[in-house]
């Protein structure tokens, strides 16, 4: 069954909107229309949506596929959708659903296509569903299509205690392998919980205590920070084993065009691609497999809804509080994933 929409029912929107290149007080929050679904769209009102280190890079002007300012930041979200537009099943109202943005779901309501809404089973919590979105498929797809992590080996989680880190360790964990996460020394206890052997990297040799744990190496290592360490990860590696780079938070600081950071893994992972030992080296992003998005996506739901795994929605704040909520994913004091939850009813100072 179809609905069309034929009047255009307008709703009001609040948007968080990074205006220019800056730190987290640039951010202003504008209210706005927000016309009705056009044809293949439905308006979805947020409920929880996720802050990422890729905003910290958006801010900043770095991140790899940055957007132009001025634009609303938001990489996924969770809601139930309020209206649809022409040719899109009536049914879908009132469902609840996650959609994987990149930008935009810092909002109250956002239109979007019907076909990328994927559905929330019953039950889920919005801000624990959120929190398995864009981090939930990056973990999952790293472990199974990237790495290919098999019972008994071992792996080695960069920033074990952080939204994807978190995730990373609970599913190799699933998968049957061994997991090593660094971490600072105040997350020790929240990584062992997990079911990982903490490594403070802040104050260890990391290549050192790896080889203590794990003599041969490891099987895999995934890797988010990049630079110079990046080395030490692909050395980490036993033979056969596969090194995931996927990110460069490590070089946020950088000076110059925002890719330079990039062209030293992309020439270090072709070159160790190209080397004869055993050993691969990949990279990631969470579209890499988009026509696999939506099966993964509600395999990990699934197991959210189940138990098997745990979100660490451990953060969670109003919408107009993003700016605090950016800060402390960029200070590096947040564990597990930080979450914006629009709260109905509130209006921050719009302009």
């Amino acid at each position: 069954m179809t609905t069309k929409t034929t009047e255009a029912a307008v709703a009001t929107t609040t948007e968080i909107v990074m205006p220019r290149e800056g730190g987290p007080g640039v951010l202003e929050a504008h209210r706005r229309d927000l016309p009705g679904p056009g044809p293949g769209e439905a308006v979805v009102r947020v409920e929880a949506t996720g802050v990422s280190f890729a905003e910290v890079q958006m801010l900043k002007g770095r991140y790899f596929m940055q957007p132009k300012f001025p634009f609303v930041p938001g990489y996924d979200l969770v809601g139930e959708v309020e209206s649809v537009g022409e040719g899109v099943d009536g049914g879908l109202v009132g469902r609840r659903v996650a959609a994987l943005t990149q930008t935009g779901s810092w909002a109250e309501r956002v239109a979007l296509p019907a076909k990328d809404l994927a559905p929330v089973p019953d039950g889920l919590d919005p801000a624990e569903a959120v929190a398995a979105v864009t981090n939930g498929v990056t973990a999952w797809q790293m472990i199974h299509r990237a790495a290919r992590v098999r019972p008994g080996q071992t792996v080695l989680v960069h920033g074990a205690s952080g939204g994807v880190g978190t995730l990373l360790v609970q599913l190799a964990r699933l998968a049957g392998a061994e997991v090593i996460g660094t971490a600072s020394a105040s997350k020790h206890e929240h990584v062992r919980a997990l079911g990982a052997v903490p490594v403070d990297y802040r104050n260890d040799d990391v290549p050192a205590r790896v080889r203590e744990i794990s003599p041969e190496g490891v099987d895999a290592v995934f890797d988010h920070v990049g630079g110079p360490g990046l080395v030490d990860s692909y050395r980490m590696l036993r033979k056969g084993g596969t090194l995931v780079s996927y990110g460069s938070a490590s070089t946020l600081g950088d000076a110059g065009h925002r890719l330079k950071p990039y062209l030293p893994i992309v020439g270090r992972v072709l070159l160790w691609g190209a080397v004869p030992n055993g050993k691969r080296a990949t990279f990631y992003y969470v579209q890499r497999w988009p026509k696999f998005f939506q099966e993964d996506l509600s395999t990990v739901l699934s197991l959210l809804a189940k138990g098997e795994i745990e979100a660490h929605a451990t953060t969670r704040m109003p919408l107009e509080r993003a700016s605090e909520a950016l800060e402390l994913l960029a200070s590096g004091g947040a564990s597990g994933k930080v979450v914006l939850v629009p709260e109905p009813g509130t209006r921050p100072d719009a302009r």
